[in-house]
């Protein structure tokens, strides 16, 4: 399954063993695809520096150079209106319209409140894990 993947959701299965590190279990045994554009690889590399320096002895840095180098990269242009509240959300949309992909997965409420958008599911973390990785995860 292909997913977009909000940058809250990365750092969250990055330090926490919760429905994000579920998910990031799942795209590393290879049953999730993370899709990304060089706009959310851009947030995803800034996020992880600043935390990087805030909690230096969390190693999240190897886990986004394996992600960078294995996520599908999709070039998405900016979308032609704001949809999320907070525009910076937008690019995950655009993201996934661009790859075709119909499921975002996020805790971000920007992005929740406009869940069905283009037929664009945002998905919570945990309900994105009751219904995809329930079996085997």
């Amino acid at each position: 399954m292909r997913i977009v993947l909000d940058t809250n959701v990365l750092i969250s299965g990055i330090f926490f063993a919760s429905p994000p590190g579920r998910i990031l279990d799942a795209w590393s045994d290879n049953r999730v695809q993370i899709v990304a554009s060089p706009e959310i690889l851009e947030e995803y590399r800034r996020v992880v520096e600043e935390l990087g320096r805030k909690y230096p002895q969390v190693q999240a840095q190897p886990i986004l150079d394996v992600l960078i180098t294995t996520c599908e990269i999709c070039l998405a242009g900016p979308h032609e209106e704001q949809v999320c509240s907070d525009p910076n959300d937008d690019m995950f949309l655009a993201c996934a319209i661009a790859a075709g992909i119909d499921t975002v997965v996020s805790g971000d409420k920007g992005l929740l409140v406009v869940s069905g958008f283009r037929g664009i599911q945002i998905v919570k973390p945990k309900a994105f894990v009751d219904k995809f990785l329930k079996d085997g995860g």
